[in-house]
């Protein structure tokens, strides 16, 4: 029997190697086909400032799935999954790479993800310097286009269950499993979310598992209500994911400008916010997740994002090398 061995050697390893391993356990109560069983995770005795995650070995093929290979996964994981407490969010912090997300329950997926948004607009700025515009941009986002896109889920008679989420589901962390010839999704930073928030990577034409992947997706499980949203929403989810990337790898930043243009493009389709949306009674006031972007441009970069950037050195692994985590 041969295993895999992740060697995590920055700030915080600890709580990335506990939240791959919470991520893999709780795969694997719905797609066990498609996940690598995790084992353990744990610090090191003598070095506690290391941790790891042990899990089997299993020898993957560096290609992509068909989306009929890779499509009934997804699909099966949304559809099967729910929240143990019914909320959005999740029992440990995840990472997305370096940053950490913030998974506290909440019962509001507004608010859930206009956290994970502040978050990210605060990270994508950190190896470039404050970007005034982008903080302009990202407290109006925060105050329309956010409420715009998701209040609308929870309000006028209409509910989403929180279901599980790969959480950084690309082509990177897609394989074939040499043995079986199907499918293995790995590298997982869950939580409990809307569904189509898995979808945030392939929006990208750069990405292989792409807009048709999304598409496709689409047709076969069907959008969110209100289902004329599901574009814009999809876009919404990608400039969180483009923030990151661009955090964590600053040769990407000239991405910056295509998340400005996103913006501007959502801005100015949904100017009046929440007050655009006509079908059905709105609540027009939650103040939790109206916090202001104002709140991160308008204070110094010190938060512990800033550590985990300045410590986001290449992982010690054996057998293979991690693209993100």
């Amino acid at each position: 029997m041969e295993f895999f061995l992740k060697v995590l050697d920055r700030e915080r390893a600890d709580e990335m190697a506990l939240g791959e391993f919470e991520s893999s356990k709780a795969l694997m109560q719905y797609i066990p086909e498609a996940i690598v069983p995790p084992i353990a995770w744990g610090r090191y005795r003598e070095d506690p400032t290391k941790a790891f995650y042990l899990t089997h070995f299993r020898y993957l093929h560096e290609q992509l799935p068909t989306s009929s290979q890779l499509l009934p996964i997804v699909q099966k994981l949304h559809q099967s999954s729910s929240s143990p407490t019914g909320k959005f969010g999740f029992h440990v912090t995840t990472f997305w790479g370096p940053p950490p997300m913030d998974n506290t329950w909440t019962d509001s997926w507004e608010e859930y993800y206009t956290r994970k948004f502040r978050s990210a607009l605060e990270y994508g700025q950190i190896p470039h310097g404050r970007d005034e515009e982008m903080c302009e941009l990202g407290e109006q986002f925060i105050q329309k286009v956010i409420p715009r896109l998701l209040r609308p889920f929870q309000t006028g008679g209409r509910n989403i269950k929180p279901t599980l989420c790969h959480g950084d589901l690309y082509d990177a962390n897609i394989q074939i499993d040499s043995a079986t010839n199907q499918p293995v999704l790995f590298d997982p930073c869950c939580f409990y979310g809307h569904h189509e928030m898995d979808l945030q990577s392939m929006r990208a034409a750069r990405n292989a598992v792409g807009p048709a992947f999304v598409n496709a997706y689409k047709n076969e499980a069907g959008a969110s209500e209100p289902q004329e949203d599901f574009d814009d929403r999809n876009a919404l989810y990608s400039i969180r994911g483009d923030l990151e990337t661009v955090g964590m790898w600053p040769q990407w930043r000239p991405l910056l400008q295509t998340v400005k243009d996103e913006m501007r493009r959502l801005l100015a389709k949904h100017p009046d916010g929440i007050d655009g949306f006509k079908e059905g009674p709105v609540v027009k006031h939650m103040t939790q997740a109206r916090s202001s972007a104002a709140q991160i441009c308008g204070q110094p970069m010190h938060s512990s994002l800033d550590s985990a950037y300045a410590s986001a050195s290449p992982l010690l692994t054996v057998a293979q090398a991690e693209t993100r985590s």
